[in-house]
């Protein structure tokens, strides 16, 4: 008789598993030779993961679907009464609710602002109809009369009633907050452009007091040259 073949423990069956789904089907000594599976599989031969696979994947004259099927049958109560399937209710995940709308408009109104001003570059600083006249050409973007730069101005309210108005107080609080940050972001784009031009101009600037510096210095050069000239022809004669 040969030596009592031990009951596979879930670790080799799980490397059983890696092993064909990494070499196929039928190539079981590449599966004992893999280093990663030998230490799990030492102790099969070629037949034992033929079989054990043969069981585990259901083929013919396995016990895969009979333990199946064997498995599936509820077992009786103790009772006697009827057995009652007990299903698990799995939670469902939650939708996610998207913010990307509240996160997403000042940061693109920012850099819509940012853009219109730095690709007009005007020398006094851009105004707020140029900077919206550009965003809705250039980004195809339909800005609302009432959608400005600035802080709205409050509108007289309707009465209404107390619930309406906690219901509106929120939504009024986002507003300000998204439109003080466009104006922040308007604000600090148009200090930069400002910036920017100034330092052009400093730049400029100094180029033509060099160039001024430099002509002022051949101007010297050619009166000196000038007069030499002077001298020697008034020497000749």
């Amino acid at each position: 008789m040969g030596n009592p073949k031990q009951k596979w423990t879930a670790e080799e069956e799980e490397a059983l598993r890696a092993g064909v789904a990494k070499y196929g089907k039928g190539n079981w000594k590449l599966i004992q030779r893999d280093p990663e599976l030998s230490p799990f599989l030492f102790a099969r031969s070629n037949i034992d993961l033929k079989d054990k696979w043969r069981n585990l994947s259901g083929g013919p004259g396995g016990h895969g679907s009979r333990e199946k099927s064997r498995a599936s049958k509820p077992k009786p109560s103790s009772d006697g009464s009827q057995g009652a399937v007990v299903v698990k209710q799995t939670a469902l995940p939650k939708p996610l609710v998207d913010d990307s709308s509240k996160s997403f408009a000042p940061n693109r109104y920012n850099e819509m602002i940012i853009e219109a001003i730095s690709a007009l570059k005007e020398p006094n600083g851009s105004d707020n109809r140029a900077i919206v006249g550009y965003i809705e050409v250039q980004n195809r973007y339909k800005i609302r009369k009432d959608e400005t730069f600035g802080m709205k101005t409050a509108s007289p309210k309707q009465k209404g009633t107390k619930l309406k108005q906690s219901q509106n107080a929120g939504h009024t609080t986002c507003d300000a907050v998204e439109e003080a940050s466009m104006t922040a972001a308007y604000l600090i784009a148009e200090a930069e452009n400002k910036s920017f031009v100034a330092a052009e101009a400093v730049k400029e600037a100094e180029r033509v007091s060099k160039m001024a510096e430099d002509a002022d210095s051949l101007l010297q050069l050619a009166k000196e040259i000038f007069e030499t000239y002077l001298s020697i022809l008034t020497g000749t004669k």
